[in-house]
């Protein structure tokens, strides 16, 4: 008998009971939930993978709290600027986006892109463009602002200095959040889908782009093999090609999601001096969540009743 299951992501970094209220916590732990429920409801009706990483993405852009969509962060400029990615792993289909501005669910413009635009991956003005195409309802600035976040952006913006995602700290050594959402699921068709979604880093310039949107490094999906959505310092993981090279362990070298996943995040990267996790799921509905990092926000729900939300290690 088919199953499914679901797995979401929305972000690492240094994450501990003592950089969190208790209120905070509550409040992600409900956003997390909320974001597997909109998942599970897809696949629950016998929906796709590829609608249901979307959904749960979508959830996760739509909540302040989360790094993606209305949470992105503010760059040097105090804009935002967006990037997403959507795989299936049937056909190997993708798309992404890169550097968008007022979009409120860029995950629905990735997605867009993959099947509508012929190409994978649109970037910046070309990217907007294409949305306006489509029909797509652009969000003013009020929308996206965060007293918090902006504020956080004035403290580094004469300084050279990124920050991984919001710090909650004002100490030398603030805690780090490598702001990133993602999902992957396996629907009761056998098929999978990974999605992920971003709003990079605070005080970012001169155009950068993070893991996230590049096919194979932040974001993978191959039936034959698994689904996979990262978070971290995207240089890394773009350097590693995270989720191709797990991908590849799978099928060439005969890994368990487990130890494949495992190899990349607590062996390769950490030679790399990358930091970060992932989220992964295979054919079979296995479900892996690693993390390099003191934490990471993180669920996964099943048919068969297992359920898990988590922050801490």
């Amino acid at each position: 008998m088919n199953s499914y299951a679901i797995a979401i992501h929305g972000g690492a970094g240094t994450i501990s009971k003592d950089t969190i209220t208790p209120e905070q916590e509550l409040e992600y732990i409900s956003g997390l939930k909320a974001a597997l429920e909109a998942g599970e409801k897809v696949l629950k009706k016998h929906g796709s993978s590829t609608d249901a990483v979307e959904a749960a993405v979508m959830a996760l852009e739509n909540n302040i709290l989360f790094n993606a969509g209305r949470g992105a962060v503010f760059t040097h400029e105090a804009t935002h600027e967006m990037d997403a990615a959507i795989m299936e792993g049937a056909q190997l289909r993708a798309g992404a986006v890169s550097g968008v501005s007022n979009i409120k669910n860029p995950v629905q413009l990735a997605r867009a892109i993959m099947d509508h635009s012929g190409s994978v991956l649109l970037a910046g003005e070309g990217a907007n463009e294409f949305a306006r195409k489509m029909n797509f309802k652009f969000e003013e600035d009020d929308y996206f602002f965060s007293q918090y976040r902006y504020d956080q952006l004035m403290k580094i913006r004469d300084t050279d200095v990124v920050k991984l995602d919001h710090s909650v700290s004002d100490s030398p050594n603030p805690p780090k959040r490598f702001g990133t959402v993602g999902a992957v699921a396996l629907d009761l068709h056998g098929n999978l889908a990974a999605a992920t979604s971003t709003g990079g880093l605070t005080n970012k310039r001169y155009g950068r782009i993070g893991d996230t949107p590049i096919i194979g490094a932040g974001t993978y999906a191959n039936n034959k093999t698994c689904a996979i959505s990262c978070t971290g310092v995207g240089e890394y993981y773009i350097r590693a090609v995270v989720g191709h090279d797990i991908s590849c362990l799978m099928e060439y070298k005969g890994l368990s999601l487990e130890e494949a996943c495992n190899e990349l995040v607590h062996h390769k990267l950490m030679e790399m001096g990358g930091e970060g996790g992932l989220i992964g799921i295979d054919a079979k509905g296995n479900i892996t969540m690693p993390f390099n990092s003191e934490g990471m926000y993180r669920g996964m729900k099943k048919k068969d009743g297992d359920f898990v939300v988590e922050i801490y290690a």
